[in-house]
């Protein structure tokens, strides 16, 4: 189906503090508890050991307030891998927090802004990827450039980190397919892919998953969308800013929730126009009711070059 052209999306009246660290609105993520409130008696003022049971919060529930939102990566302490991104659409809907929450890994919560976390299908290229471990070698020859569409989410960990949660990641190289999901635990989909771009500067991303899971067999989910970059600047918008400035990802593995951090220049974005879209990524990831509704932020960025350091605990 044809979705219409959305308005640009800005931050509404009374919108939260632009360095996103009022915490989770109405989230219901995994925030730790705040331990037994002791029940409060009649004290006798004379006896130094007759005192008031007050509440106390063990240390380790204690959940940290969401780091400043920056547009500065922090230092990067160990240097893994790196790729390029390159003509980045990112198409984004607002969605309740206790819709989002059940889709995060243990130890996070949704990220939110203007009281919303936000869903985002961001369909790109990813070009010039380096093999983990082995980057001075320079990018992998074929297997380290392809198309790419992620279905991502917006999380926080009780440490304060803010990052993202892939929900699915499709790639036209099997090779890549496999190797994130042996090295990283990503849920990366095999799928036939291309991107073109028109005469008008309209970019068409084209996918179609090769199995239900992405691992070959009769065509799963797909995506087409079509959206032509603006001129307006949104690079630092302050919803711009919340959904690109992500300095790292979330991901459950080995029953642990690992953070893997990464970081880039300050993102190039402008305004973009959604011309075309018609989705099956978003509802496979769990989210069915959002491509038939215009998505509330388009953005584009022509690339950047990004880099990956190792897991830590989250």
């Amino acid at each position: 189906m044809t979705t219409p052209t959305p308005a640009p999306a800005s931050a509404p009246d009374g919108a939260t503090d632009p360095t996103g660290a009022t915490g989770c609105t109405g989230a219901t993520g995994s925030t730790g508890a705040t331990g037994a409130t002791g029940a409060t008696g009649a004290t006798d003022p004379t006896d130094p050991t007759d005192a008031t049971d007050v509440t106390v919060t063990p240390a380790h529930d204690r959940v940290a307030e969401p780091e400043a939102v920056s547009r500065i990566a922090p230092p990067l302490a160990g240097l893994l891998h790196e790729q390029d991104w390159q003509s980045l659409t990112f198409l984004h809907w607002r969605v309740d927090p206790a819709v989002v929450a059940p889709h995060l890994p243990p130890g996070t919560r949704p990220d939110v802004f203007d009281g919303s976390a936000w869903v985002g299908l961001i369909p790109f290229r990813l070009a010039n990827a380096t093999a983990p471990g082995f980057h001075p070698l320079g990018p992998i020859p074929y297997a380290g450039t392809f198309p790419e569409i992620n279905v991502r989410l917006y999380s926080v960990d009780e440490s304060g980190r803010r990052g993202v949660v892939f929900s699915s990641l499709e790639s036209s190289r099997l090779a890549a397919v496999s190797a994130a999901h042996v090295l990283f635990g990503l849920p990366y989909r095999w799928a036939r892919m291309s991107i073109s771009t028109a005469a008008d500067r309209t970019i068409s991303y084209r996918s179609e998953r090769l199995g239900e899971l992405g691992f070959g067999g009769r065509p799963g989910p797909h995506s087409r969308i079509d959206a032509r970059p603006g001129t307006i600047d949104r690079s630092t918008d302050e919803l711009a800013v919340f959904l690109t400035a992500r300095w790292g990802l979330h991901i459950a593995r080995g029953g642990r929730t690992r953070f893997i951090p990464n970081e880039h220049p300050p993102w190039t974005i402008v305004d973009a126009e959604l011309r075309f879209l018609d989705d099956e990524l978003l509802a496979a990831a769990g989210f069915p009711d959002l491509a038939g509704r215009a998505p509330d932020s388009v953005l584009f960025s022509p690339g950047i070059h990004t880099a990956f350091g190792r897991a830590l605990p989250s």
